[in-house]
């Protein structure tokens, strides 16, 4: 047959999906900016400077994330993903990561720096103080410790699902595994928020505080995705959606929960206990 198909690539169809999401992207960063900027900002001469404009884009995002994961699940389901595919996929996925350990590499940078040659009144002639004066940094070896172990285990937990399935075929436990691993990062996300409403300090005091949050804090949003990440897995394979052979979806959210997993033992390290 001249249509008939003689590789194991899969060749996309036209999609709509990337139009929407530059279209959505656009909209929550231009409602963005009008939220936060203290001017009078307009989209084709209408006021932006409420979130509404914000919110409207960010829904549209998270209906276009929702609408293309949904086909590239229904083209794992209908065999368009084969060994060939599942490489690339694999590839990709790495090359993510990658970017997001860049991503914190900025933050790493930008705290060791300020530890190393803090700044202070007489800056850059003589250096000031770490932490700076008035700060009081947590103890880590109470709840940030706890947070540790709570946020090891949970990778625990993601492995043991992850050889569960791959290795012994075994579902339930690869259910079980997962639902252990959700909890527990639902448990982490919640000590942080818990820790964060008893600090000393805020955002804008001094940078020490900046760079905790900024570097903490973008850890816990990852850690809210991955723990997302890890609920849809377990959801489709509640539905039978996952085999021993083709389970990229998963092993993808494994991936970024060990990541996720080492940026936590660095920044406890160097922003708990050594940046103290």
């Amino acid at each position: 047959m001249a249509h008939a198909k003689n590789h194991d690539y899969h060749i996309l169809p036209p999609s709509v999906w990337p139009f929407l999401g530059a279209i959505a992207a656009f909209l929550m960063l231009y409602g963005a900016v009008g939220w936060m900027s203290a001017e009078d900002v307009r989209l084709l001469g209408i006021p932006v400077n409420g979130p509404w404009l914000f919110l409207i884009g960010l829904v549209a995002v998270l209906y276009v994330m929702f609408g293309w994961w949904a086909d590239m699940v229904h083209e794992g389901e209908t065999g368009d993903h084969t060994p060939v595919v599942q490489i690339g996929l694999q590839y990709g996925f790495i090359l993510f990561i990658i970017s997001e350990a860049m991503f914190f590499v900025a933050w790493f940078w930008n705290w060791f720096k300020n530890v190393l040659y803090p700044m202070g009144p007489m800056s850059p002639i003589q250096d000031g103080v770490w932490p700076p004066e008035g700060i009081v940094p947590f103890d880590p070896w109470h709840l940030p410790f706890i947070n540790t172990v709570i946020l090891l285990l949970s990778g625990v937990a993601v492995t043991w699902a992850h050889h569960a399935l791959l290795h012994e075929n075994d579902r339930k436990t690869a259910i079980r595994g997962l639902a252990v691993a959700v909890i527990l990062g639902v448990f982490f996300s919640i000590l942080q928020a818990y820790e964060y409403s008893h600090a000393s300090f805020g955002l804008a005091d001094t940078a020490y505080a900046s760079g905790f949050y900024l570097a903490t804090g973008f850890h816990g949003f990852h850690v809210i995705v991955g723990t997302i990440f890890l609920l849809v897995c377990l959801i489709r394979m509640m539905k039978g959606q996952m085999s021993q052979k083709q389970h990229i979806g998963f092993e993808a959210a494994a991936w970024y929960w060990h990541f996720v997993d080492v940026v936590w033992l660095f920044l406890f390290f160097s922003v708990y206990v050594w940046g103290r």
